[in-house]
This record gives C-alpha cells, structure tokens and sequence, in this order.
C-alpha cells in the first residue's frame, strides 16, 4: 500500500503505510537521563503551526510561505541546509497559517496541493515542474470554509486530490506523470480529513471521511462501495483522518460529533459503536500496540480500547496534541507547549520514559511529528527542528 520509499522514509501524510508508526528500532528509550540532542533546526517563514512535512531519500519536504507566494522548500535531512525552492503565487490571507496539507514523495516527484486548490508535481531532484493544475479552476469547484486541508495520496499510478468540483469532481485521480485526470468521484461534499488507503476483506480501497459520513472508494474508478452517515454538529468540520484498525474503521470528530467504529464486510458496514466522550479538534488518533491513543476534551490525553471504546486511562494535557508510534514508544506532542512526552507503548497504564521542550516560544505545535532514519522532525508556528533518537 506505501508509495515507492526507502524503508525508513516517510513519504506522505502518516508515513508510507498511512498509521503514523516509523519501523525505527534501538532508540533512546530514557529521556530523563538523556534528551535527544538537536541535531539542525531552521527558520520557517509562514507563522504556520498546521503545515506538515515528509521526508524521502534524505531530503525533507515542506511548503513555507512568504509574503503573495507558496514556498515549496527541500532539506538536506543531514545538514538542514535548503537544496533547493520552488515558488508560485498564493495570495491569500493566514488563516491558521497558509498551506495546511503534507507533500507526497513518489518515484523521484514531489507533489503539493496548496490552501487554494493548486497542484504541483515537481522533480524532487531539482525542483523544476513537471506539470500543475489550478484543480480549483479546472473544476468549479467550491473551497471549504477553511480552505483545502487534505493531503494528496496515492495508489502507486494515480494522485489523489479532493477539489470539490462540479461535475462530479468532488474526488480526483490524476496521472502521477502527466496530472491528466484518470477519473472523477462525485456526490460528496469534502471535509478537511485525508483519505486513507486500505484494504478491508481482502478489497484495496480509499477510506475518506466526508461531510455527508464515511466512505469507501474503489481506487481503480473512484466508484462508492459503501456509505456511512456521520452527523456532526459543524458539517464540514471532520478533521482528523480514519484510522484503520484490521477491517475496522474507527473516527474521531471535533464540534459535537460522535466517535465510533465500524466494521466493513462485504461494503456493508456496521457500526460497533458510538459516543460522544473522544471529541478531539484536528488531530488524527495513533493505533499502536492494539490501543488508541487521541487528544480529547476537556484537554486530556487517553488512551482508548478500540475494540469497545472505552477510556483506559486519561492524564492531563492540552489539546491539539499529536503522536507517532516508534520502537514500542509513543511520542506525544503537547500542540500548546511544544513539550515532547515519551510513553512506554508496552505499560498497560500511563507510564513516562521523559520528557523535553525542544522548540522554547513561538508555541502551537500543531502538526504530528515524524520519524525518518532515527531522527525525530518537530515544527511550531516559526521553526523546525531535527532531533537525534538515538
């Protein structure tokens, strides 16, 4: 299911197999002795706390924004040194910062889909263009409230974009060498979450959670297999990607929405269950070592058994917190302190490894971090920096 990466990288929105885990092994697991040391760290431009970053073949990937104009940014992973940029205009007012979405690396071409519905693929070597669509443009399409939040995904031949179009072009497939449209999905109304690439009883597909509810689509033709509604109290207000739990499906939403879980068999999905006490606000929950980790109201962390969603425990925490799961760890990022916890993912309750302020001001650490080759990547509203997890 991963885009073409080497075995470490993390090429995409949450990582090459779309669940937030890095296959990392031998980190420093005692932070209270030995915080890991900040290898690079640079200044962003955007004043952004949402836009993520992927890393692939020792570069990291990044939209930074500066003053009318998108700033598609390569890294050297080992220097923090820019390679090179790539720039096209985008004037357009902050709101939560500018480009929210997570480049997509695949077979040596970078791919961007900017707030106002532009999309690049650019040579990942170099950063000239191999071709760009104003996808807004191309398909009369009505942007959310916020603006275009979902990453672009992929199958390994198509890229995956959500414009919102007209002419059933609510979901795009395009060609990842030419960005001519393979097929169009209509009927919809998308929300801010990314798809997620999966396969349910043996059946690859692209679970997206929309406004109307949750869906699944058939990669191939972009055809519905199967409906879910999901009422929420701000339609287009659903947020955070599904996570997929074996043939399972389960959803977190923000503003008076229900979490649950469904199961898919045979594209009629039932539901398993359903509440209301694992609201969160825009952060995709963590499914690591058979339990869910998510950041929920009124400012908790918890831990969730995804087979009954019942909390199994709960600390203290402000909202807007991420997590990757690495090495039998979970790391947590405190969204409105930037404080690194580390969690022992084995512990049957809450149980600390340490924890550290690597990024001191600017606050709203927003965006997941990432795990690329033993470096641990953290960004806040004004900088980014690379940590060794050895």
């Amino acid at each position: 299911m991963a885009p073409a990466a080497q075995s470490a990288d993390w090429p995409c929105f949450r990582g090459q197999n779309f669940n937030q885990i890095a296959p990392d092994t031998g980190i420093n697991k005692n932070w209270n002795q030995r915080a890991p040391k900040t290898l690079w760290k640079i200044t962003l431009g955007d004043n952004d706390p949402l836009a993520p970053v992927c890393v692939a073949s020792g570069r990291l990937f990044i939209v930074d924004h500066d003053q009318q104009e998108d700033v598609v940014r390569a890294i050297d992973t080992a220097t923090g040194k820019e390679l090179w940029h790539f720039k096209y205009a985008e004037p357009i007012t902050s709101n939560y910062g500018y480009t929210l979405t997570t480049p997509l690396v695949l077979d040596g071409k970078v791919y961007t889909f900017s707030r106002m519905g532009k999309a690049h693929c650019l040579n990942a070597e170099t950063g000239q263009v191999v071709w760009n669509r104003d996808l807004a443009a191309d398909t009369k399409a009505t942007r959310p409230q916020y603006f275009y939040c979902s990453s672009p995904i992929t199958d390994g031949q198509n890229v995956i974009f959500g414009p919102n179009g007209e002419d059933n072009a609510s979901i795009v497939a395009l060609n990842k060498d030419t960005g001519k449209t393979v097929w169009k999905s209509g009927g919809v109304t998308v929300s801010y979450s990314t798809p997620v690439l999966a396969t349910l009883n043996g059946k690859k597909q692209y679970v997206i959670f929309l406004t109307e509810g949750l869906y699944g689509l058939d990669p191939a033709t972009g055809q519905q297999l199967w409906h879910v509604p999901w009422v929420t109290k701000y339609k287009s207000k659903k947020s955070s990607s599904p996570v997929i739990i074996g043939n399972r499906i389960m959803v977190v939403t923000d503003n008076g929405g229900d979490a649950g879980l469904v199961d898919v068999a045979n594209d009629k999905p039932t539901l398993v269950w359903q509440h209301k006490e694992l609201q969160g606000t825009f952060e995709t929950p963590l499914y690591y070592h058979g339990r869910v980790y998510t950041s929920i109201e009124p400012k908790h962390l918890a831990c969730v058994d995804p087979a009954t969603g019942k909390t199994l425990w709960k600390e203290p925490l402000p909202l807007n917190s991420s997590f990757v799961g690495v090495d039998d760890t979970v790391i947590v990022l405190s969204g409105t302190t930037g404080e690194l916890i580390m969690l022992d993912a084995t512990a049957p309750d809450y149980k600390e490894l340490g924890r550290f302020t690597p990024l001191v001001g600017n606050g709203k650490s927003w965006v997941a971090p990432i795990i690329s080759n033993g470096r641990l990547f953290v960004r806040n509203a004004k900088e980014l920096v690379c940590l060794d997890l050895k």
